[in-house]
Parts: C-alpha cells; sequence; structure tokens
C-alpha cells in the first residue's frame, strides 16, 4: 500500500526555507484565517469554526506512523530526494533532528467548533515549542491548509442549508420541525475524494443527521469522540438504476414496486423513479400499488434524479403576485377545455410536479398553517445538482402551491460540497510573529508558555499587505486574542503579549503530542442548534 512519509506532504519550495529565515529565528507563531466571503455561496454571512480535532489527529498519526515510528534513514532518504529534486546537495540535518526528537513540536490553538466567525477571526494559531524548529511551523502550512479547509467549508454550507430548512419549516410546518435534522441528506461522497469523504461528510453532519456517506460514523467516534454503541448519521433502504433495472427487464416496474413493498414491509423505502418514465411511475405504478403502500407500515419515498429540480418537485406552472397557483392552475385548465385542448395525464404531469401528484392520489392534511401536508405513507427526495439557491425556489415554489416545505428531502451532495476550494472562504495560513535569538544559548527544558528564556531574544510583529490587492490579503499582526464584544460577535486583538495572548477563546489542542480540550460531534451540534434556534426564536 502507498504510504508516503509525512515529509513529503508539503510544497516543494518548503524544503529550502529553513535557511531564508532570518539568522537565529527560534519560534514562529502563524495563523489558520478565514478571510473573505466574496466567494462564499448566497446567503453565508460568518463561517463556522470546524474540523480543527479531524486535522490535528490525522496530522499527528501520519507524523507518528510515517516518520517518527520509521528508522532514522527516512530522514536521510528524504534529503537525498531533495538533492536531486532541488538539483543541489541538500543540507536536510533539521529533519534528522525532528526524528530525533520524536514528536511534533507545535502547539495548536483553536476557537471552538460550532461557533461562527466573521472573517479575519483567526480558527486556529500555531507556534513551535522548541527552539530551532520555526522551520516546522512554515513546513506544515501546505498539509494543514489542504486537510483544514474542507470541511470548515463544507460544515459552513450545511449550516446555511439548515438555517433554510428551519426558516421555512417554522413558516410552513412547525409541528414537524423534528424532521429537521433529516431535510438535507448529504448524497455526496461518490463525487469527493476517500479524504474528503470523511472531512466534507463530517462538516455536514454537524448540521444534519441525513447522511449517505458511512464513513463519517467511525470517523466521528475516532476524531470527535463518539459513542461507539450509536451512530451519528441515519439513512434509509434505498434503491438505484442498476437494481431497479435488474427488476424492470424482469418482472416490469409495477412489480417491482410491488415485490419490494412486501420484501421491506416497515420503514421508510426510497425507491429511484427515473429510470425511465417518472411521470408514468407516478401517475400509473404507484396507483396500482396504492393499497398496499397505504397498508403498508412505514413510507414510500419517490426519488427523481433527473431534470430541473425545481420544475420536478414544484410542477411547471407558476402562478404571479397576483393570483395564487391554484387561480393560475385553473384558469390554463379552463382556456384549454374551452379551447377543445384535452391533455393526458402524461402531459399535465409535468406541469402538476412530484409533490402535487402525490397530493391527487394519495393525498394528506393540511395543518394549522393552512399548508398542505402528504399521508405519512409517501414522500419524496430529489438528490441531483441541488444548491442553496435551488432549495430555497423549491421552498418558495411549494409555498406557492400550497405545500409545506417538510414534503420534500434534498439531497445535497457533490454539486454543493464539491465545487468549492480554498478560496470559496479565503482560508490561509500566515505568519505573525517570531523570535529570534541573537547568541547561542542553553534553553531552559520544557515550555514555559511562551514566555522567553533568554535575555538575548528580540521578537517581530510581521504581517503581509500586497499594495497590489483589495485588501484582502492584509494579514494579521503580532500575538493574537480572539474576545467577543459587545455585541456577541467574535473579535481579534492584535500585537498582544503572551499574557494577553493565553486569554479569549482560543484554547491549545495539541501540544508537543499531546491532545487537550477535545470536543465530541455531539457538542458541536448542540452549539449549532443553539445558534439556529436562537435566530427562530426557539
Amino acid at each position: 500500500m502507498f504510504k508516503p512519509i509525512a515529509l513529503y506532504y508539503t510544497d516543494g519550495y518548503k524544503a529550502s526555507h529553513k535557511k531564508m529565515l532570518a539568522k537565529g529565528t527560534a519560534r514562529l507563531y502563524g495563523t489558520w484565517i478565514p478571510r473573505s466571503l466574496k466567494y462564499a455561496p448566497k446567503g453565508v454571512k460568518k463561517i463556522l469554526s470546524a474540523g480543527h480535532q479531524l486535522t490535528m489527529r490525522w496530522l499527528h498519526d501520519e507524523f507518528q506512523e510515517n516518520f517518527f515510528n520509521q528508522p532514522k534513514d527516512v530522514a536521510t532518504q528524504f534529503q537525498k530526494d531533495m538533492s536531486n529534486y532541488l538539483g543541489m546537495d541538500y543540507d536536510g540535518v533539521h529533519f534528522e533532528a525532528l526524528h530525533d526528537l520524536g514528536y511534533l513540536p507545535i502547539r495548536v490553538k483553536a476557537l471552538p467548533e460550532g461557533v461562527e466567525t466573521l472573517p479575519n477571526i483567526p480558527h486556529m494559531t500555531f507556534i513551535n515549542t522548541v527552539d530551532g524548529f520555526a522551520w516546522l511551523t512554515l513546513y506544515l502550512e501546505t498539509v494543514i491548509s489542504s486537510l483544514a479547509w474542507k470541511t470548515s467549508t463544507s460544515a459552513t454550507i450545511a449550516l446555511q442549508y439548515r438555517r433554510n430548512v428551519a426558516k421555512w419549516v417554522a413558516k410552513t410546518d412547525p409541528a414537524n420541525a423534528w424532521l429537521i435534522p433529516f431535510l438535507c441528506h448529504d448524497f455526496s461522497a461518490r463525487g469527493l475524494s476517500p479524504f474528503d469523504m470523511l472531512s466534507s461528510g463530517l462538516g455536514h453532519a454537524m448540521s444534519f443527521r441525513g447522511s449517505d456517506t458511512l464513513i463519517v460514523i467511525p470517523g466521528a467516534r475516532y476524531f470527535y469522540d463518539e459513542s461507539k454503541d450509536e451512530v451519528c448519521i441515519n439513512s434509509v433502504n434505498a434503491s438505484e438504476h442498476s437494481v431497479s433495472t435488474t427488476k424492470i427487464f424482469t418482472c416490469g416496474e409495477s412489480q417491482m414496486i410491488a415485490d419490494w413493498l412486501v420484501e421491506f414491509p416497515k420503514g421508510i423505502l426510497s425507491i429511484v423513479s427515473d429510470t425511465f418514465d417518472l411521470w408514468k411511475l407516478i401517475t400509473e405504478y404507484l396507483p396500482a400499488n396504492k393499497e398496499a403502500i397505504m397498508a403498508r407500515d412505514g413510507k414510500l419515498v419517490i426519488r427523481p434524479d433527473s431534470g430541473d429540480p425545481v420544475d420536478i418537485i414544484c410542477g411547471h406552472l407558476k402562478g404571479n403576485e397576483e393570483e395564487s397557483y391554484e387561480q393560475y392552475r385553473d384558469k390554463i385548465y379552463r382556456m384549454r377545455e374551452e379551447k377543445g385542448i384535452v391533455l393526458g395525464m402524461d402531459k399535465i404531469a409535468p406541469e402538476k410536479g412530484v409533490i402535487e401528484l402525490l397530493w391527487g392520489i394519495f393525498g394528506g392534511t393540511i395543518n394549522e398553517q393552512g399548508y398542505k401536508v402528504l399521508d405519512p405513507h409517501i414522500g419524496a427526495i430529489y438528490g441531483d445538482s441541488i444548491t442553496l439557491d435551488r432549495q430555497l425556489e423549491i421552498y418558495e415554489r411549494l409555498e406557492a402551491k400550497g405545500f409545506a416545505s417538510t414534503n420534500i428531502v434534498l439531497g445535497v451532495g457533490s454539486f454543493t460540497y464539491q465545487y468549492n476550494t480554498r478560496d470559496t472562504l479565503g482560508f490561509a495560513a500566515k505568519g505573525a510573529w517570531f523570535e529570534v535569538v541573537e547568541e547561542e544559548h542553553k534553553p531552559k527544558e520544557g515550555y514555559a508558555g511562551g514566555q522567553g528564556n533568554s535575555i538575548n531574544r528580540k521578537s517581530y510583529n510581521i504581517y503581509k499587505d500586497p499594495i497590489t490587492d483589495d485588501g484582502t490579503k492584509k494579514s494579521l499582526k503580532g500575538l493574537l486574542c480572539v474576545k467577543e464584544s459587545e455585541n456577541g460577535d467574535l473579535v481579534c486583538l492584535t500585537e498582544q503579549t503572551w499574557e494577553q495572548e493565553d486569554q479569549g477563546w482560543l484554547q491549545t489542542i495539541y501540544e508537543d503530542g499531546i491532545f487537550k480540550n477535545q470536543t465530541t460531534l455531539t457538542e458541536i451540534r448542540e452549539r449549532i442548534n443553539k445558534l439556529v434556534d436562537v435566530e427562530q426564536g426557539g
């Protein structure tokens, strides 16, 4: 199995940076920070702190297994590779020194996962804890960056889906608010790399329980200390086109439904419904099996998987501001009748859309808010090309037709979670402070919370501010402290003393190979629930 030495998880140019540091550099302090929302999805106004434990646990394990636990000559081999790579003799004795040390000499502070910030608030800070290993803070930037941005970005987007769900459920069907954690379901696994499957899946799971990304279950246990006696996500029995076609080509689509109703007599059963003709399945095969569906102890869920999701779910007909959907629909149908135009159900079905068709066949109830809620034996999910914009349009179009938002589950896939980059929320790691030792000295043993242990030490607050940039890339300066302002937002204080830096919201989560102040997925969910509940008046 391909298991490279952990030193290779960096940009090639990092290999030469030790010699480029200012002479005598002993320690370097840097930040991991989201800098901008200019590329963020619509509606996102803050960034969710997420993924820090996943990042540091993976990094720790990787270096432990594939560097420190390996013979020292792996560092020698790396030096040889760098000599050939750079075309010159390469002095990599500092990698041998790291191997001799036996652990990563860094301290990582992080915001609690599940809290939100505006841009330019550091989510993590880093400093080497042993003199002479300032190069390591720089060296780890690449791998930390590659690990950390995805979870936070997906978690931020998932939270916006959650906010949209909560708003529309509160408006159209508050009695079924318990459904909120299941109304956006993670379908993204097949569009992501194996690690992104885990990191993005955990980000989604911070706001929702509905997920088909199974790696989240053991991932939450290992990285976020979830119970081994329970699972943190849920899904249902569901078909796909491959299994559907084996039935359709042997016994037909209507019999396929009938057989599966017998095979799965209880619980939720989801069937992909557009292998050939979605509208025929709904208008012919479902009525043919209606008695069995209504007698079943559970819900049959129809899953369209192609076409424009808004029109497929809500229908092609659209009302306008002057008249309701029903008035507009009746007017169109009346005009057809006057002209002698008779359309079969196969023509009218797309105009009605999935939810209205299911209502016409199975009925349901009208809740206290005046919205239609499908009979509990039938439902729908759509999982292709869903975005935040389409989510809102679906809810708005359903409301115009008098239907509650709880009638549809949205499958949120890689169309949402893969179409992002590190720049979506402007994540970057930058240096903010460093310290030099002007002459050799014998450092004290241990690490005294950042306090200097030599009178020959001198520190500098550093930052970048490109004149050709719009200000987004201007970095924070000096030691940092994150505190809560009077209006409840987190703010970052710059150019702090070590005593000030030791206060505030940033807490040490990793130091010299030891994990500290760890949290659980359950605790993160509780923080997120409070964010959304407060907004909904709960």
